[in-house]
């Protein structure tokens, strides 16, 4: 059977197109399976099982991300072929980050792995990329799943890149053009040059800048804590009142009880290192994969991370600060073998980073492996990769 592949424009066998890129399909048919599964407090997981062509397997990967389809990564079809059941998967939280609770999102990759182990399995590894990293991570450290884990282009969290690129200047949240001069990495008196010239940032103004950046996220966290704060105080009243004494009373203490503040959240793409090179040097070009291409426009235009949330979703996923899925906190409780492959050309990952993600783990086996030249979503170097993750879980697990 054949379909159009609009990205070539020309027809491909069915069973190897597949998202994104072409260049990623092994020379094989990979055989796939629609999985459905329901967590114990019923939220639905949906994934597709990819295995080798003979069928024979020993070994299962799982990858996902807090909110995006892994179903389809380029992983899949890749680690498959190299004779590994792979499921990749979506949570609960599919393309919704607002409300996005990384203690749900574990849930969900535990039923994930109990699928694998129901189905045979002999070994489970975890695979986090980008902000499946720490998603997998955490999995591991707090419910004690899988027997391997590895991050590929995975940041130290994603509260933690918030704290990197969130931009410290605003001084009033419901004003998105309100801005503190003397921190706005946009100012030219600080070193901005418009795209495409290269910025140059002083050291000391940068350490004051990533301090204010910490306050923002505090300050944030402070008025989510809050209104999390008076939910659960109205509850507490809510017990003494019944609605047929003080109807007008109850209905209104309900109501505070029940309510969730969401947060808007302007200007989440103002990291120094984006313009100015040599901060954290590495082989990563100027700007964001988040910009088209200036992060200035991106810093002030539609979308944008953690644009909006409620105040449990900031506070779960996005704040550095309230998150438990940080890598500093969970690498310490991961030991069973454990491989981060970082890409030297990501914009948003810093080598140091990286390293003290490895440095961190609490795994006797760790191995840290740099893809030169790659950027975040490695494209050109999808192969090699996995070539070089299949060879690193066969020395390790049964297949």
């Amino acid at each position: 059977m054949f379909e159009l592949d609009a990205h070539l424009g020309a027809q491909r066998p069915f069973g190897l197109n597949y998202w994104p890129l072409a260049d990623d399909a092994p020379a094989m048919d990979i055989p796939r399976e629609s999985i459905r599964l329901v967590t114990p407090d019923g939220a639905l997981v949906r994934g597709l099982l990819w295995t080798p062509p003979n069928g024979k397997w020993k070994t299962a990967v799982i990858l996902s991300h807090p909110r995006g389809d892994f179903s389809v990564h380029y992983a899949c079809p890749l680690l498959a072929a190299a004779g590994y059941a792979v499921f990749g998967f979506s949570t609960r939280y599919i393309n919704n980050d607002t409300d996005c609770l990384h203690e749900n999102c574990i849930v969900d990759v535990k039923v994930a792995h109990d699928e694998m182990i129901r189905r045979g399995a002999e070994a489970v590894v975890l695979l986090g990329n980008s902000g499946g990293g720490s998603l997998m991570a955490m999995a591991h450290a707090e419910l004690g799943i899988g027997d391997g884990w590895v991050g590929m282009a995975a940041h130290p969290g994603e509260g933690v890149f918030m704290l990197q690129v969130i931009d410290p200047s605003v001084t009033d949240e419901g004003d998105p053009f309100s801005r503190d001069p003397a921190l706005d990495m946009y100012n030219p008196d600080n070193g901005w040059r418009p795209w495409p010239e290269p910025s140059s940032y002083d050291p000391a103004w940068l350490e004051t800048y990533r301090t204010a950046q910490i306050a923002r996220v505090a300050r944030i966290d402070a008025v989510a804590k809050q209104s999390i704060a008076n939910a659960e105080e109205a509850g507490q009243q809510l017990v003494g009142i019944h609605k047929s004494t003080n109807l007008a009373e109850w209905r209104d203490l309900r109501a505070r009880r029940v309510f969730t503040k969401y947060l808007t959240i302007y200007r989440t793409l103002a990291d120094p290192a984006y313009l100015d090179l040599s901060i954290d040097p590495d082989q990563r070009p100027m700007g964001s994969l988040f910009a088209f291409p200036d992060p200035f426009e991106a810093n002030y235009g539609r979308g944008g991370l953690a644009r909006t949330m409620t105040a449990r979703g900031w506070l779960s996923t996005w704040s550095g600060l309230s998150s438990h899925a940080k890598l500093a906190d969970t690498m310490p409780d991961v030991k069973v073998p454990t491989l981060l492959v970082h890409p030297t050309a990501d914009t948003e990952i810093r080598i140091r980073q990286a390293q003290e993600i490895v440095a961190n783990s609490g795994a006797a086996d760790s191995t840290y492996m740099e893809m030169k030249g790659a950027p975040h979503y490695l494209e050109g170097h999808r192969v090699e990769a996995l070539a070089a993750v299949a060879e690193w879980i066969g020395k390790r697990f049964p297949r």
